[in-house]
């Protein structure tokens, strides 16, 4: 593993409060050169430290307010179930997230709806249909707390 230095800790600090800013601004608030700041941020890519850029999306903007998180239990725990269901999850839109988990439940989902009849919908039309699928338990969020944190390191 490659070891990170303190101004690459810092341009990476930096890009996950703000990716908007110029690499002028970075390079300021990282005190080196903007030459030296895109060379490190290039090869903070290129070595894959950095996934990609993006804007979050305020998800009441756009009618996705309600969050919720379900478990799923599949009906067996095989390399070949787990890789039908993780197929299937990637075609639904709606999943933002889905972790292979190690517990009382199989895989943890992360979905974003309008309401709780429009998550209704889509559990009785496609969650339960997904594959192997044996169980769900569903957590409406109330309120986010933490969301979508800087990772510290």
């Amino acid at each position: 593993m490659v070891e990170l230095d303190q101004i690459d800790r810092n341009i990476l600090k930096h890009l996950q409060t703000n990716g908007r800013l110029t690499n002028a601004e970075l390079a300021t608030l990282v005190s080196v050169s903007p030459a030296t700041c895109h060379r490190r941020t290039q090869r903070l890519f290129d070595e894959g430290f950095i996934k990609c850029v993006s804007a979050q999306v305020s998800p009441s903007k756009v009618n996705r307010g309600a969050l919720v998180v379900v478990g799923v239990v599949l009906d067996r725990s095989t390399p070949e179930s787990f890789g039908e269901f993780e197929a299937a999850t990637t075609k639904l839109p709606f999943i933002l997230d889905c972790h292979l988990v190690a517990g009382d439940f199989d895989y943890f989902l992360k979905i974003r709806v309008r309401d709780i009849a429009d998550f209704n919908r889509l559990h009785g039309e496609q969650l339960i249909a997904l594959p192997g699928v044996r169980q769900t338990r569903t957590f409406f969020v109330m309120k986010e707390v933490i969301d979508n944190a800087p990772l510290e390191f």
